[in-house]
């Protein structure tokens, strides 16, 4: 159930007949008519939801627009930028929330709508990115968490004469070293159409997450050039190119969808929000895929807040909208039907996720699995232009694989073109 708030409680009054409606001044006039855009980037299987919010806000109509991940954050910087065009409610990914909160003249307080009595349910560090630079300010709830685990295709494992079995195959790579290792043995087996990873750029993130310092330093100073970690992570990340172990896959492109369907990988970093796209764009292969621990045991991948611009021409009913869209109930029911794990530790103990698996992987414990991820989950701070600099990474990782630079040629250039991101 979404939070009362003194404002829903004047809603709920205001939209009552009172009995008399249709005598002259003997009522209050109908709720006005409330259209709330809400715009994301991916399916966050909230449609369910908003028909249920509509019972208590039956003025409210809500329009939800997915666009492709890049362009929709994209699309958000420039409508914040000019004052035009941007949703009642934001879905904001975890790479790109202190962009945003670094803006928080943009964005509504969500405090003044009663949200902050929320603090108490959340993981701390998840509370404290939605919040403002100097914490002063709620502009963000937290919808889920990407707790890391690895997925992988049993059928295409046994091929390789490796094993299926969850438990062995997490005790093939407690490194990512011998994650490597491992690849090198899928390899051999030379299985048909299949390589043993989809790309490096997804290994590369989880490494880094690890990490106890990423891409800033906690003067937001980015420190790609000085951190060992990320050094560490582009190098064996680009040991995978090498071996010629990865499928060449950009993450999110059509291709990479495709890969699921034919089955072009055995392994994919699998934060808990993959799995449901995992079933989405590969659904003949139930049963093939199944999930094991992480190299490294833990870290986060993903996970997104939900902001409402001050653009929004309904403030307080998109405030409700989020506030109820995040409730403890609806974030569990969420993860049953999406795979999003929920930001609200406690749930973690809770039965019905203890005890929740899919048929689709096998029936493998998804919910213990991504429990104990997210408990083991260790906050990584990030800095105001975190995903710009995960792009360049990116972008030098793809030209490694493309065969276009070598790995030197190509970390010299991300290192120039850090620089330029201010």
């Amino acid at each position: 159930m979404p939070l009362i708030t003194a404002s829903l409680l004047g809603l709920a009054t205001a939209c009552g007949d009172g009995g008399a409606g249709e005598t002259a001044g003997a009522s209050a006039a109908p709720a006005e008519k409330v259209k709330l855009t809400v715009n994301l980037f991916g399916d966050f299987g909230f449609k369910p939801l908003y028909e249920e919010f509509k019972k208590t806000h039956p003025n409210v109509e809500i329009v939800e627009n997915v666009t492709q991940f890049n362009d929709h954050h994209n699309n958000l910087v420039k409508r914040l930028a000019t004052n035009a065009g941007a949703g009642d409610v934001e879905a904001v990914e975890v790479g790109y929330i202190s962009t945003f909160t670094a803006q928080p003249q943009k964005f509504v307080d969500l405090k003044q709508f009663g949200l902050d009595k929320r603090q108490g349910e959340y993981l701390d560090w998840k509370w404290l990115q939605g919040l403002s630079k100097d914490r002063s300010q709620l502009l963000g709830l937290g919808t889920d968490v990407g707790g890391l685990a690895m997925c992988y295709r049993k059928d295409l494992f046994k091929k390789a004469g490796l094993p299926e079995d969850r438990e062995e195959v997490g005790q093939l790579w407690p490194t990512w070293e011998q994650y490597i290792e491992t690849g090198k043995k899928f390899a051999a087996a030379d299985v048909a159409g299949a390589k043993f990873v989809d790309s490096p750029g997804e290994i590369f993130r989880a490494m880094v997450n690890q990490a106890p310092i990423g891409l800033y330093d906690a003067q937001d100073t980015i420190i790609v050039d000085s951190n060992p970690d990320v050094k560490r992570a582009w190098d064996l990340s680009n040991q995978l190119t090498a071996e010629g172990l990865t499928a060449k896959l950009a993450a999110f492109s059509p291709p990479w969808n495709t890969g699921f369907a034919k089955g072009s990988f055995a392994t994919i970093i699998c934060p808990a929000w993959m799995t449901g796209f995992i079933q989405e764009q590969a659904q003949d292969a139930s049963g093939k895929w199944d999930i094991a621990t992480v190299p490294g045991g833990s870290g986060n991948s993903g996970g997104s807040h939900l902001m409402v611009p001050k653009q929004s021409k309904h403030q307080k009913e998109a405030a409700e909208l989020v506030d109820f869209l995040t409730s403890k109930d609806n974030q569990a029911k969420v993860f049953k039907e999406t795979g999003t794990f929920p930001s609200i530790p406690a749930l973690y103990e809770d039965e019905s996720i203890q005890t929740f698996t899919k048929p689709f992987f096998g029936d493998a414990p998804i919910g213990k699995i991504y429990s104990e991820a997210a408990k083991a989950l260790k906050p990584q701070h990030l800095g105001p232009k975190e995903a710009d600099v995960r792009v360049a990474i990116g972008n030098g990782l793809g030209r490694v694989e493309q065969g276009k630079q070598t790995p030197d040629e190509a970390w010299a250039q991300v290192l120039e073109d850090v620089k330029k991101i201010k």
